[in-house]
């Protein structure tokens, strides 16, 4: 064949070649001008309240003498202590007691429904406002918890906040009580994307009650619960 012959083929394979993409995609004209006037406020705020801050931390943190410096401090281990005991302690406990309420919200009774919707009202509450309230409520002598104990049992009720373990306990405790809901509705959720047909099987086996939950419902949701802990451990 000659190469008079071979031009028209190359040409029409070059016709047939797929066009890389554009990086505007199917945006012309006014319609790329639009959304670059949408994204510009979002990227301005990412960089703002996201880049810069880490950028910021991590320009701050760059000196080797302030890693020193702070495991020098007498705080330091104190702080990390308690770090780990509420982080350890509150996200593991409140994801385990997530677990098993969120099988108990999963019966069809009415009253139930209706008790979770009471139950959810500790996570919807705004943080500051619910944490203070618990302050106020445990605070000394004119603390509601201390005033009930003296009133009905003649009791003196001991200062919540000047003991370490018992501060750490109604840390823990209001840190729990405060986002319990939120991952049990996360459970729920998991829970009802578990095929009924699974369940069904299970209990024709005679798998019913607590063996149906350590060998059917966690297995299912293990990989829900992994995540769940990374996220409450990352947001504690």
């Amino acid at each position: 064949m000659s190469g008079a012959q071979r031009l028209p083929a190359t040409g029409l394979l070059a016709l047939h070649r797929p066009r890389r993409p554009s990086w505007r995609g199917n945006l012309h004209g006014s319609d790329f001008t639009w959304a670059i006037a949408f994204v510009v406020p979002y990227a301005a705020v990412f960089l703002a309240f996201a880049v810069y801050p880490i950028g910021y931390a991590l320009w701050m943190g760059s000196k080797p003498s302030l890693y020193v410096d702070l495991i020098d401090d007498p705080l330091y281990l104190q702080t990390a202590v308690n770090t780990l005991l509420f982080a350890g302690l509150g996200v593991n406990l409140q994801l385990f007691l997530a677990l098993l309420l969120s099988g108990f919200f999963m019966r069809r009774r009415w009253w139930i429904r209706a008790l979770l919707v009471i139950y959810i009202l500790p996570w919807a509450l705004p943080a500051v406002q619910a944490f203070t309230s618990i302050h106020w409520i445990l605070i000394g002598e004119m603390g509601l918890v201390n005033r009930l104990l003296e009133e009905l049992f003649g009791i003196e009720g001991p200062m919540w906040f000047s003991h370490w373990w018992l501060a750490m306990g109604t840390n823990i405790a209001a840190y729990i009580w405060k986002w319990m809901p939120f991952w049990t509705v996360i459970f729920i959720a998991g829970r009802m994307m578990i095929p009924k047909e699974l369940l069904d099987a299970a209990a024709i086996d005679g798998a019913t009650g607590s063996r149906r939950f350590v060998h059917v419902t966690f297995p299912l949701l293990a990989n829900l619960h992994l995540v769940c802990t990374l996220l409450a451990a990352a947001w504690a």
